[in-house]
């Protein structure tokens, strides 16, 4: 098990030789949310045709998520994914991986480390053989080496990132914040990344809960701010999606992995606040806690929800990307393709629809 060394970023470079020429002569990074119904699993290819995995959707139903991935590769002109990140051990995350495997060659391996419930670990033990010695075991602050794009965690198993990035600080929005109560162990001890490109800042924080989100807001925002972020449990916010944090880092776009039935649109009445006298009203409904964050310019989902398919609480058609469920649905991904400058075009695979924004 090793950490990120000068030693990988240089065998990570020597891997840009096994890139077609279609993926290194985009100029662009791009970025593919690939629909795994509820699970997540994000592609980018960066300008130099290096490429990243982040989490490899579901197990079974004949190998879906790990076909659609990699027919996702395929499709961007790669040979081989150089770097896999698994967020954490659940099987929405990292279930796909051995099939994957079987399809296309996987270079290094990214993630918090050997701590899992008995349940997951069978999946971490999978991941391990899979693996081997190409595995890095991640923590906040650490960098992985992808050319051109600066990628780094933002927190893995242990604490957070100590010093603030993309212009964070103190936050106003602390002040009377709502606790809640930590999460199951597989949601506070995941892997968390920001990816920057220029002006243009990713973030992704996975399923990690409120209480985890609220030590990177609170007293301080760690992550300032972010320009695209996929918002954390598939849009299921009872136990994410801490005001705090989404007010601070002040995202232009929001992109749900959420499934027809998973995610977005859910209800979990286990979970509670923590009672605090003056604690601050929020938003329940969580499509309308995203939609009314100032600044917002555009919401993208993979499914629109069928848990909650109220109009009033779903995107714009034209930018979900899934609409149907079960047979009928096609697996439709949502794509972004960044320029050096900061625009940035998402598109809607299942229907051309295109919108282009330029990153603050």
């Amino acid at each position: 098990m090793k950490r990120v060394s000068t030693a990988v970023a240089f065998a990570a470079l020597m891997l840009t030789a096994s890139v077609p020429a279609s993926a290194q002569n985009n100029a662009n990074l791009q970025i593919i949310w690939i629909d795994v119904e509820g699970g997540a699993a994000t592609l980018f290819v960066s300008p130099s045709g290096q490429s990243l995995l982040f989490d490899t959707g579901y197990p079974g139903n004949g190998d879906r998520d790990a076909k659609r991935i990699f027919a996702a590769a395929q499709k961007a002109g790669l040979r081989q994914i150089d770097h896999v990140v698994i967020s954490h051990w659940h099987g929405d995350h990292v279930g796909g991986l051995e099939a994957l495997s079987k399809l296309i060659p996987l270079g290094r391996f990214y993630d918090h480390g050997d701590g899992v419930e008995t349940v997951d670990r069978p999946r971490l033990e999978g991941y391990k053989a899979i693996a081997g010695a190409k595995r890095t075991i991640l923590k906040a602050g650490d960098t992985i080496p992808f050319p051109g794009v600066q990628t780094r965690v933002l927190v893995s198993e242990g604490p957070v990132i100590a010093t603030p990035i993309n212009g964070g600080g103190a936050n106003a929005l602390c002040t009377n914040a709502v606790r809640q109560a930590p999460a199951g162990p597989e949601n506070i001890r995941m892997v968390g990344l920001s990816v920057t490109y220029g002006n243009f800042k990713f973030a992704s924080l996975g399923d990690l809960d409120w209480s985890r989100e609220m030590e990177l807001a609170c007293p301080v925002n760690k992550l300032g701010a972010v320009t695209v972020y996929t918002i954390n449990r598939h849009g299921g916010l009872d136990n994410s999606g801490a005001p705090a944090l989404l007010g601070a880092i002040k995202p232009q776009v929001m992109v749900v992995n959420n499934g027809p039935r998973k995610g977005l649109g859910a209800k979990d009445d286990r979970v509670k606040p923590i009672a605090a006298p003056g604690s601050a009203p929020y938003e329940a409904n969580g499509y309308l806690r995203m939609a009314k964050l100032p600044g917002m310019e555009g919401i993208w989902q993979g499914h629109r929800s069928l848990l909650d398919s109220d109009p009033a609480h779903n995107t714009a058609p034209d930018m979900i990307a899934n609409l149907e469920e079960g047979p009928t649905d096609q697996g439709h991904s949502i794509t972004a393709s960044v320029a050096a400058n900061g625009s940035f075009t998402m598109t809607n695979a299942r229907n051309g629809f295109t919108r282009t924004y330029m990153a603050k």
